[in-house]
Parts: structure tokens; C-alpha cells; sequence
């Protein structure tokens, strides 16, 4: 007898509304290194201030929209805008930069990359040099030298420090990397910075929803980008202490382990395509989970599992432990090649990670109970 083929219940995502589409591009080739995510955040309150009904920003650059202000409960959905960076440490006087890191940057992947150093006097390009092989070779016993922090450097085409002074380029000013978006076969996305610039917008496509479907929530709404999680989660913890939330719903990538060398028995089982990442963690709150979790059965929306054991890596953190405690869950976006120029995901995913927060709200009241003794 021939086997009935399963049906596959999982909702399909629906196309990014142009618009939006056109956001995300912008949005995700706006420079915005930790420490000075300006840039980022200003495109990010142009288009989500339309569907707020307040927006605020801190001190620091975090930014809020504010959707039915003023109630005693407030949630809170949140992404991170920063993007990892170098800083230039030192000039030579034959016109070449040493560098620092500003957050996780990958040293290994720098030779021949073009940036852009964000100096006094405007933007500059600029590339990391890096000798030609056959230079490098040398002698057949020889060992090849590997790309290093200390032995990086930039080429903007100066050839004094004068000459990079009149340029407006000083100690401390910020690099990025050129690369941007890009399309790929198959509902594949590229870009530098979907780490976690694909968050921020995941959240302002939220508040879209909610305000063109007329949702009237029972409390009040912040939608937080914050700044300077790659150093630390320095932003979301201002903004925890300033917001106080009763509930936070946390976004950020995750990695798609079925992406070669890497260990699915330590980070386990994740891929692109398959929906989003829900995950146990001593800061994520249990009874918060299973209520996403239950959105996601009823909606049919596909999740995938990780363990991530003593902390999440990820704003959920600090606004888990802000204040006298603060209910959290972690919904993250699968995502190939972290923190390279070429980070890769899944339409799907983005769409499906929408919704899941989008119905979770809905679903949320000030009564849902999240106490772990009622």
C-alpha cells in the first residue's frame, strides 16, 4: 500500500509589503557601529514613528515607540541596532592604521575587505592591505603568517600621516565594512549587519500589524531598539531601568547549525528555512515560553529548539534581571556566518518570526498569570 504523504500544517509566509522591503534595505546599509548607532536608529524612527503613538530616545541612543502609552502594564519587544566594528588605534607616518576591535569582529576574515572610516571630515574608504601568497610563501619550511589584530592594517591611499590627518581620520574614529544587502536564490538574504539590524526591523514590522489591524492592546506597548549589545547589553540595560517593563519579548539572530564546522552537539539544532529559535535558559521565564510556545502550536507557526544554559548571550538578560525581575522570552532568527560581512537568512524566517511575536502580544493581557507559586 503506498504511504499517504503528511500534510504539512505549518502557515506559509506571506511577501514583505514593498515598503517595508524598502526599509529593511535602507536600514540594514546604514552604518551603525557600537557607540554610534545614530545612523541606524535615525532610519529606524522615520519609518516606525508612523505607527506609535510616542517615540523616545536616551541618552545613549537607545530609541522606544510607544504604542498605547500611559497604562499600568507595559511589554516590551526588542531588538539591538549596533553593528560590530574596528576602531583605528594607531598611524604611521607612511599613512597606514592599526586597529581595535569595537565588539565581536572577526580578524580572520579582514585581508582585502573594503571599509569605510567614519573620520571628522566625512566618510572615507579605505581596505584592509594583506601581502600577495607568493610573498608570503617564502621557503618551503616557512610557516605562512595568519591575520592577526596586531598585524592588520588599513590602506586608504595616504602616504603620511599628513596626509590621513587632513583627511579627517584620528585616533578612535569608527571603520565598517562596505558590504551590504543582497538577494540570493531560493529566499536567501545577505547583508553585514543582519546582526541584529533584522531584529529591529522584525519589531517595527510588529508595529505595523498593530496599527493597520487596528489591535487594541490591553496595555501599553514600547517597541526598544537599544544600542551597544555587542559589548556588552550596555543598552538594554539603561532602558530596562528607565521603561520598567512588566513583560519583555526579546529578537536577535541565533546560529544555523547545519552550517559547516560547526558542533550540533554543542549549539545544537537550528537551521534557515525552518522557523524561529525558541530557547531554555535560566533567564528566559518558563511560563512566558509556553505561552509563546502555545501561540506558535495554535498559529501554526514553525519553532525550533536550543538549550543555552547560563546565560543567553542576547538583551534578554539584561531585561530578565533589570529591576526587581522582569519576565522575558528570547524569539530568535536563524542565521548563517555571524558577525562577517556576509551574514545569510531566510524570508520565511523573517516573516515567520513577525507573526509569532505579533500574535504573542495579542494573546498577552495584564492578567495572564507568570507567576511560578499561582
Amino acid at each position: 500500500m503506498a504511504k499517504t504523504k503528511k500534510k504539512d500544517t505549518a502557515k506559509k509566509s506571506a511577501a514583505i509589503p514593498a515598503k517595508s522591503y524598502e526599509f529593511l534595505r535602507h536600514y540594514l546599509n546604514t552604518p551603525s557601529p557600537v557607540g554610534f548607532e545614530k545612523g541606524g536608529q535615525q532610519v529606524w524612527l522615520d519609518y516606525v514613528k508612523q505607527y506609535a503613538d510616542e517615540t523616545f530616545t536616551d541618552p545613549y541612543g537607545s530609541a522606544a515607540a510607544i504604542l498605547n502609552p500611559g497604562q499600568p502594564f507595559k511589554v516590551v519587544i526588542e531588538a539591538h541596532v549596533d553593528e560590530i566594528s574596528w576602531f583605528v588605534n594607531y598611524i604611521t607616518d607612511s599613512g597606514l592604521m592599526y586597529l581595535k576591535r569595537n565588539g565581536g569582529v572577526d580578524h580572520q576574515i579582514a585581508p582585502s575587505m573594503r571599509v569605510i572610516i567614519h573620520g571628522k571630515k566625512g566618510p572615507v574608504k579605505a581596505v584592509f592591505g594583506w601581502p600577495a601568497i607568493h610573498t608570503r610563501l617564502g621557503s618551503a619550511d616557512a610557516k605562512e603568517p595568519a591575520p592577526k589584530t596586531d598585524n592588520l592594517w588599513l590602506d586608504c591611499g595616504a602616504r603620511s600621516k599628513k596626509e590621513i590627518e587632513e583627511l579627517g581620520i584620528h585616533i578612535g574614529a569608527v571603520v565598517t565594512y562596505q558590504d551590504g544587502f543582497d538577494e540570493l536564490v531560493n529566499d536567501y538574504l545577505i547583508a553585514r549587519a543582519f546582526d541584529n539590524r533584522v531584529g529591529g526591523f522584525m519589531i517595527a514590522e510588529v508595529a505595523r500589524l498593530l496599527k493597520e489591524n487596528k489591535v487594541k492592546l490591553p496595555y501599553s506597548l514600547y517597541v526598544v531598539n537599544a544600542v551597544q549589545e555587542e559589548i556588552g547589553l550596555r543598552g538594554a540595560e539603561m532602558i530596562a531601568r528607565r521603561i520598567k517593563p512588566d513583560v519583555a519579548i526579546v529578537t536577535d539572530v541565533t546560529h544555523d547549525t547545519t552550517t559547516p564546522l560547526i558542533n550540533k552537539q554543542i549549539e545544537g539544532d537550528v537551521a534557515c528555512g525552518k522557523g524561529p529559535s525558541l530557547a531554555y535558559a535560566p533567564a528566559i521565564h518558563n511560563k512566558l515560553l509556553a505561552l509563546v510556545e502555545e501561540v506558535a502550536e495554535k498559529q501554526k507557526i514553525p519553532v525550533q529548539w536550543r538549550a543555552l544554559s547560563r546565560s543567553t548571550g542576547t538583551d534578554t538578560d539584561s531585561f530578565a534581571y533589570a529591576n526587581d525581575g522582569c519576565p522575558s522570552v528570547l524569539i530568535s532568527i536563524p542565521l548563517r556566518y555571524m558577525h562577517t560581512t556576509v551574514e545569510m537568512l531566510h524570508k520565511d524566517d523573517i516573516q515567520h518570526t513577525i507573526q509569532l511575536m505579533y500574535e504573542s502580544l495579542k494573546a498577552l493581557t495584564p492578567k495572564t498569570n507568570l507567576s511560578y507559586f499561582k
